[in-house]
This record gives structure tokens, C-alpha cells and sequence, in this order.
């Protein structure tokens, strides 16, 4: 019988909005650690423990029991007392905890001896205001001045920081508390008299003060049951979600998750409307607004529901630069890459305040535009966006190719900006066959096909919008570029595109994913498509656990690294697409499987947003990398996209229709998508293999929509003819 390995971070992690807390499984938040409660990249608790006379509980098991909510059970080792000894394993203590605002937590305590106990509990609170980026960074710098005040008769521990007019403040509030507070030497105390069988109990109140206003928790404790607007619009999400069903347990649980996930990553204080949404991209690092993860999150959920592309299209637009600004790489028209609202952002000492170093957010924006009127079929969203459309194309032309050979590339010109401004960020991500760094300027593959797609994409929305000689130039720019990009990047001596070209313009014939998103994008030829899948599927690629990011023949190789030869789900999962879009059904199905096996080992079925390239053998299973951010909001997403590919599915909603290419592979005999959204219909749809064969059926649920089979082409095939 196999070993149910329950592969996760060693931490327990709740979050609501811009509001996240990160302890040990007991509860704990240790000091000189990254740990802690955060809002808005401000970490409001650095501190937290809790002692029976200055004794450590012992953990006995600890859950979140919500994506906002956690619990920990704890029990005491012995303790030795002015009143006698308290033996081990005596006392129960039940720690809850849920974030709504403010974080409400519960002590409960039971003695389940059988005589009278007396004794101190403690609790050990320490806030040290310190920003997001450098708790990461491991290096902190006070610039303010705390101070710590204790209001007795109010039973409130009041934390404030102050630096200029850069306030945060916490408030510890005690409520209904079994027995009095005191505070003292840092600790907060409660004497505690409990005869056989007896119980005490706290609230705890963590307000979080932030730019003046108090945030703080519901009054009502952990466990009772209540419905709060989280809860509501919680259930809101679920209930317009696509579901699904299969006998596949692993792709089903992956589904449910995946979807609990997106609901949690909401930033409603970001939400436009009860449907209109924006994803944070991923806990802890990532609970911002984010130009790619955005993008790319809502393309993994057209079909799943398009809120996220109307939220992310909306939001991204009002942060679309409109002047040069080398600080924070700006120039007009370009899309942002991250938004904080920290200290550091505060005074400027960090660019993203906005920062806008990303090559590849921009020509997404019109990917996404395009995509969510084919699965909306609202045109009112081309004419909303339609002059941000205009500024993204033109920050294409004008700025994202550098150099003006045609291609895009990418160079800094902030004092802290990114060496690489890509998908693949880590200042380390870029590489030459013999593994050494290359240097900016560069032109990454992907860009190259991003743009192609965004331009042909483009030039069918404007046609749509009354502007033929737009769309034929569009037309005509992307053959030219598809040319150039076959000319230049195909290297025939490795079989494969290349990573990049340098700043000297020469290819970097280095194996990596990035390719596949070529494929993603329809910019490949037809007769070069193979080579690159069947590279894909070679040893040094393919882990068994997915697709890594480098070649394991690559000196630079590093299985445990960031994006040296880790495994990330959602780029295999836009991999999988550009697979099934050039006709390559199994290969795509191969992905979808690996990932979605690989997930039944991670705690819950919850992806994280990478994981280690050691390859798969008998009796192993995939490494999480220490620091991936779970969840995070691309890798949830990515089973949608998996799905996506082994269906065929496609929008095409101003013609009333959604297409498919169904090819159902073995291990995934049957699956239905219910109430599938499309236009202003809904549908379900099932499948099952029939032999060889895959058969489908649709049931219209509301509205009208036609559903036909059609085979997904690659985008060369119109250009041909363009």
C-alpha cells in the first residue's frame, strides 16, 4: 500500500485581502525570523509566543481550517508551580485565529486532571514595523521610533510606530478574558485557577492601524458560526465558478483547491464590482497588485469565470505609465509590474510605486483584452480599453524594442532595477550554455511571441471596432516578425529555439522553457514545432514531475534553484497549451498528468508556486522549494490551463459559439464541466472516452451558445495567407 506523503511548507499560513499571518505549526511567531503578521507590506507582529510559568506548550496538531482561519491544539509539558506540580499533558490549550480586517484570536483552556491547577499564562508580543522587503531580505533597518503603551482598565496593548508622517500602530486587545491581564517585563499575564474539569477562555484582538484607520477583527470567537461578507463573498465565487467532475480524484481535488485558492487571492478592497475582481499573486511575498500574475491569472480562468480579466484589465489600465520615469522604469504606455504600499514605497527608497520592470506585461494586457471579449462576447470592453490598447502598442514599437531591429528586449535604467524583466526574473534566470550570466540589453524568446500573438490578436479587435487599416498593418508586422524571429532565433545545430538574443545580438543557444511559450503563442513554424516538443520530453527536461526551467546538462543547473531547473505548474501549463495547439495532444496530456500527480503529494492538493527539478523515481516524490509561496495565485491556476489543453476548449462568444478539440488520454477516462460560463450562457459540458475516441455531449443551461469541434490552429496558419 503507497505512503500518503503530505508534502508542504513547514508554516501555517491564513490570509484575507491585504492581510496575511505566517507562524510555526505551533502557533508561534519566533523572533529574527520571516514570520509574522503583515498588511500592506508592513509586518505589524515580529513576536509571538505563549508560556505556562515561563514554560513552552508542546504542539499536538495544527490546521488552517479556512483559507482566513487556523487552529492549534496544544498540551503542557510539566510545570512546576508555587502551587504544586501541574504534570504533563494535563491541560489542553486550543489557540483559533481568522482574519477579517483585524485578526480575532481565541485562548481556550480545559484541565482534564483530577485536582484543582493554578498557574500563569503568558503571552510574549513584539511588533517591529518592518517592511516586507526587508524581513525578505534579511536586513532590517529602523528608521522610526516605536513605543509601547498598556491601558489597564482598557485590558489593550498599544504598539505605534512613527517615522515623518509614515504611521502604523497595533492594538492587542483583551476581551472577555476568564481572568484580568496584566502587563509586564513585555509579557502579558493571567493568573489562571482552574478546578477539575474546568475551562478558560480569552479573545484576543489584533487591530492592525494603518494611514489612520483602525482595521479590526469581527467580536464574534473563532468557532462560532456565523455568515461575515467574507464568507458572502466567498460563496459568491464558488457559486459562479465552473465546477467540475471525474473519477480522477487527483485532477478533481486539484480543481476544488485550485478554485478555494483564486477565491482567497481576492483583493476586495481592489474589486470593482460583485464580478469584477483582481488576484493577489501568491502568499507571503506576493499580497499586491502584479501586472504579470495578474494577466496570466486571468487567462488560466476564462474558463473558470472572466472576473479576474475584467479586474485585472480595469486596474492595470489606471497604472498604465504616462511619462518617462528611469527611477521606476516608466515610459509611456507600459504596463506596471508591482504595486506596495509599504515604509519603503512610502519614501520612494524602492521603485514600485508603481515599478514598471517587466518586458512582458504590456503586450499580455492585449492578450488578456482580446481573450476576455472572446469568452464575454462584450464589445463595450474593446471600446473601454481601446486607447490603453493604443498606448500598450505603442510602448511596443517605440520602447520595448530597444534597439529597433524588430525584436523586443529589455534593459534597466533604474539604480535598482531588474537584471531580468521576464517571467523569469531571478537576477540569475538568464544563461549561456557554459552557464554564465547574460547581460542585458536581451531579447527573450517568449517576448518575441507574446508580441506576435498581441498584434494578430489586435488586429481582430480592431476590424471589430471599425479601423481595417490599423488591423492589416498589425497583420503585417506580425508575418514580418514571425520571419525574422524564424531566421534568427532557430538554431539547427541544438534542435530548439534559443533562450535569448544578447546584447551583441547573438542567439544563447541554452535549452529552456521559455520555448514552449512560443508554442503557447502560435509564432513557431509547423516544422519545427515537433523538434521542440520532443526536446521537452528529453531527460534533462523532463523531470517527471513536470517541465524544468533549464536543462539539466546546463552547468547552471540547479534542481533547488529558483529558475534554474525548477519545475513551475503554470509554465508547464501554458507549455501544455502551445503543445495541443500544434496538434500535440498526448504530449500535452503527459504534462497535465505529471503536474496534477505531483500535486497529490502537496498538503491539501495545493500547488505551490514552484517546486524542486529532482527527477522522479520509485519511492520519491517532488521537493517543495523552501521559500514558493502557497498558495499563490498562477500556480492554482495552472490546472485550469491543463484542463484547457486536454479539452480543446476556446471562446468565441461575438460569433455564439465555444469550441473544442477533446482528446481525453487514458488516465482521465471521463470529466464534466458544469455551468461553464460563455457570453451570456452557461452550459455543461461532458466527456468520455469511447475506445480510443473521445465523445462529448452539451447541455445549455441558460442563454444561447452554439458548441461545436473544430481543431485549434497556431496562429502561422492565418499568417500565411495575411
Amino acid at each position: 500500500m503507497p505512503v500518503e506523503i503530505a508534502v508542504g511548507p513547514p508554516v501555517l499560513s491564513i490570509n484575507q485581502d491585504a492581510t496575511f499571518m505566517v507562524t510555526s505549526l505551533d502557533g508561534q511567531i519566533e523572533r529574527d525570523t520571516e514570520l509574522g503578521v503583515y498588511a500592506d507590506d508592513t509586518r505589524f507582529v515580529s513576536h509571538w509566543a505563549i508560556f505556562a510559568d515561563g514554560v513552552p506548550w508542546i504542539r499536538l496538531t495544527s490546521a488552517a481550517t479556512a483559507y482566513y482561519a487556523a487552529r492549534i491544539y496544544l498540551t503542557n509539558r510539566r510545570v512546576r508551580t508555587a502551587a504544586g506540580e501541574i504534570p504533563e499533558q494535563t491541560l489542553s490549550l486550543v489557540i483559533g485565529r481568522a482574519i477579517a480586517d483585524g485578526i480575532h484570536e481565541d485562548l481556550d483552556i480545559v484541565n482534564h486532571g483530577l485536582t484543582p491547577i493554578r498557574f500563569n499564562l503568558e503571552v510574549a508580543l513584539r511588533a517591529d514595523f518592518a517592511d516586507l522587503f526587508e524581513v525578505k531580505q534579511r536586513a532590517l533597518i529602523r528608521r522610526g521610533k516605536v513605543v509601547t503603551r498598556w491601558d489597564e482598565a482598557r485590558a489593550e496593548l498599544t504598539t505605534a510606530y512613527a517615522n515623518a508622517d509614515f504611521h502604523r500602530s497595533l492594538v492587542y486587545r483583551l476581551r472577555n478574558s476568564g481572568s484580568p491581564p496584566t502587563h509586564a517585563n513585555g509579557r502579558i499575564s493571567f493568573e489562571i485557577a482552574l478546578d477539575p474539569g474546568a475551562s478558560w477562555h480569552t479573545c484576543c484582538h489584533y487591530v492592525l492601524v494603518r494611514a489612520g484607520i483602525e482595521h479590526a477583527p469581527e467580536a464574534g470567537c473563532v468557532h462560532q458560526t456565523r455568515d461575515t461578507d467574507r464568507d458572502r463573498l466567498h460563496r459568491e465565487w464558488q457559486d459562479v465558478a465552473t465546477r467540475v467532475t471525474t473519477a480522477n480524484e487527483d485532477v478533481y481535488r486539484l480543481y476544488r483547491q485550485s478554485v478555494e485558492d483564486l477565491g482567497a487571492l481576492r483583493l476586495s478592497d481592489h474589486d470593482f464590482a460583485p464580478d469584477v475582481w483582481v488576484p493577489a499573486a501568491g502568499v507571503p511575498w506576493f499580497v499586491a497588485v502584479f501586472g504579470r500574475d495578474s494577466l496570466v491569472v486571468s487567462l488560466q480562468n476564462m474558463v473558470v469565470h472572466a472576473g479576474f480579466a475584467r479586474g485585472a484589465l480595469k486596474k492595470l489600465a489606471s497604472l498604465q505609465a504616462t511619462a518617462m520615469d528611469d527611477g521606476r522604469d516608466a515610459e509611456p504606455g507600459k504596463i506596471p509590474h508591482e504595486l506596495r504600499a509599504g515604509e519603503l514605497a512610502h519614501f520612494r527608497l524602492i521603485p514600485h510605486t508603481p515599478y514598471y520592470g517587466t518586458a512582458d506585461a504590456t503586450p499580455l494586457y492585449l492578450i488578456v483584452l482580446h481573450e476576455a471579449w472572446r469568452w464575454l462576447g462584450d464589445e463595450s470592453l474593446l471600446r473601454e480599453h481601446r486607447d490603453v490598447a493604443v498606448r500598450c502598442l505603442e510602448w511596443i514599437d517605440q520602447y520595448g524594442d530597444v534597439d529597433g531591429d524588430g525584436f523586443q528586449e529589455y534593459r534597466t535604467r533604474s539604480p535598482q532595477g531588474y537584471e531580468n524583466m521576464g517571467w523569469k526574473d531571478a537576477g540569475d534566470a538568464v544563461v549561456y550554455p557554459d552557464g554564465s550570466q547574460v547581460r542585458q540589453p536581451k531579447a527573450m524568446c517568449e517576448l518575441q511571441g507574446y508580441v506576435f500573438d498581441a498584434w494578430l490578436r489586435m488586429a481582430e479587435v480592431f476590424e471589430v471596432l471599425g479601423e481595417a487599416e490599423r488591423a492589416a498593418d498589425l497583420r503585417r508586422k506580425a508575418r514580418r516578425l514571425q520571419e525574422q524571429f524564424e531566421e534568427r532565433f532557430w538554431c539547427e545545430e541544438i534542435g530548439f529555439y534559443a533562450f535569448a538574443l544578447d546584447r551583441e545580438k547573438q542567439p544563447v543557444r541554452t535549452i529552456a522553457s521559455n520555448a514552449g511559450h512560443c508554442l503557447w503563442s502560435g509564432i513557431v513554424s509547423r516544422e519545427h514545432a515537433a523538434r521542440v516538443v520532443r526536446r521537452f520530453l528529453e531527460p534533462d527536461m523532463w523531470s517527471g514531475w513536470g517541465i524544468r526551467t533549464l536543462s539539466a546538462k546546463n552547468p547552471a543547473y540547479n534542481p533547488l534553484a529558483y529558475q534554474l531547473g525548477s519545475v513551475w505548474p503554470h509554465d508547464n501549463g501554458l507549455i501544455a497549451l502551445g503543445m495541443k495547439r500544434y496538434g500535440f495532444a498526448d504530449e500535452a496530456a503527459r504534462v497535465a498528468r505529471d503536474i496534477s500527480e505531483a500535486a497529490s503529494y502537496f498538503a491539501s492538493y495545493r500547488l505551490p508556486e514552484l517546486y524542486a527539478g529532482i527527477a522522479r523515481e520509485e519511492g520519491n516524490f517532488p521537493v517543495l522549494y523552501p521559500a514558493a509561496n502557497v498558495p499563490q495565485a498562477w500556480a492554482a491556476g495552472s490546472v485550469f490551463h491543463l484542463l484547457q489543453a486536454i479539452l480543446g476548449l476556446r471562446g468565441d462568444a461575438p460569433h455564439g459559439r465555444l469550441l473544442l478539440d477533446p482528446v481525453l488520454p487514458r488516465w482521465l477516462p471521463e470529466i464534466t464541466l458544469h455551468e461553464l460560463a460563455i457570453g451570456g450562457a452557461r452550459v455543461d459540458l461532458r466527456f468520455w472516452r469511447d475506445g480510443d475516441r473521445t465523445r462529448w455531449d452539451a447541455s445549455l443551461r441558460a442563454g444561447k451558445i452554439e458548441v461545436a469541434e473544430e481543431r485549434w490552429q497556431p496562429w502561422v496558419s492565418l499568417t500565411a495567407d495575411a
